[in-house]
């Protein structure tokens, strides 16, 4: 498309979820909520494996790191969209536009890789027992940790400057409540077939690296675990990667209906519901879903109640 005429735009309006306007005091109210709980319910996480040395594992240390995650993809994303619900003008710049994206590129990213380490660490804790100190030593812990985090920064950074190639130039409307990449794709007036190509490929090479690493870690964790005659230990072994699984696949499928899935596929709506529950619900549910299973996190915190008692 000819854009030499044309005004580039450099603000956006976020429509934000579509919803009926006499329900916007509610909604707010309700992820005003959401967002407290997430915050608060994954501060307490962190500061539970910070205090107990007990806690001072790999296995604790990652879902530590998984917590301090969510509280950044929620904070990301929910105090725009409520500050939204309100405000006269959803205007939002390109600048800001950016920034909330590669924010949200790297949590996200990040998240995916810490999946696929805790399965790992999983694999080795019950396939290999005897050998896991000598295995998941601190040193790699913190590798992966460390790779984690630069793998995110480094995915984002590849969508960020393949995005300063397009231009926005007729529409300003973007159908959603945060700058996402694909609704930033279809406003665009130049040809985004390469920022596509460009997702397709390093986003669906992370989702499948990272969802094969689980599945290959949790089969051999079956494996392991239908071999053994103790009832207690395979209770045990259930318990402690029931939480894991259960957490994995709810983020995992948003993520696939939404970035690796032809560009079509889905409405604008569909797309917001996707995004909302990996951005919003998620983060909500991890600090429940890992804490309630986790007899190690609810000793703790009794512990630490008891001391602020």
């Amino acid at each position: 498309m000819d854009t030499k005429n044309a005004t580039l735009l450099t603000e956006f309006i976020l429509t934000g979820l579509l919803y009926q306007p006499e329900w916007h005091i509610h909604l707010f109210l309700v992820f005003l909520l959401i967002y407290f709980i997430t915050i608060v319910g994954n501060l307490i996480l962190i500061a539970l494996i910070c205090s107990d040395p007990q806690l001072h594992i790999p296995m604790y240390l990652f879902l530590g790191s998984l917590a301090f995650v969510d509280a950044w993809i929620s904070s990301t994303v929910t105090p725009k969209m409520l500050v939204n619900f309100f405000a006269k003008s959803k205007m939002i710049s390109l600048s800001e536009c950016m920034i909330q994206f590669f924010s949200l590129g790297i949590s996200a990213t990040t998240e995916c890789f810490l999946l696929a380490s805790m399965a790992y660490d999983r694999c080795v804790a019950i396939c290999k027992p005897l050998l896991y100190p000598v295995i998941m030593t601190n040193r790699l812990c913190i590798q992966l940790l460390v790779s984690s985090f630069v793998g995110g920064l480094l995915h984002a950074l590849i969508h960020v400057a393949f995005l300063f190639r397009l231009t926005f130039c007729h529409h300003n409307i973007i159908h959603h409540f945060y700058c996402d990449i694909m609704p930033l794709f279809k406003i665009s007036c130049t040809d985004p077939s390469i920022n596509v190509l460009m997702l397709f490929i390093f986003s669906g090479s992370i989702q499948v690296f990272t969802i094969l690493t689980v599945l290959f870690s949790y089969t051999l964790i079956l494996f392991t675990i239908l071999k053994r005659k103790s009832v207690q230990g395979i209770r045990k072994a259930f318990s402690t990667c029931g939480a894991h699984l259960l957490s994995v696949s709810l983020y995992y499928g948003p993520l696939l209906f939404m970035y690796v899935r032809p560009g079509s596929a889905q409405r604008d709506d569909q797309d917001m519901v996707d995004s909302l529950f990996y951005t919003v619900i998620i983060p909500l549910l991890n600090p429940i879903i890992y804490s309630l299973r986790n007899r190690k996190v609810i000793d703790s915190l009794a512990k630490m109640l008891k001391r602020n008692v």
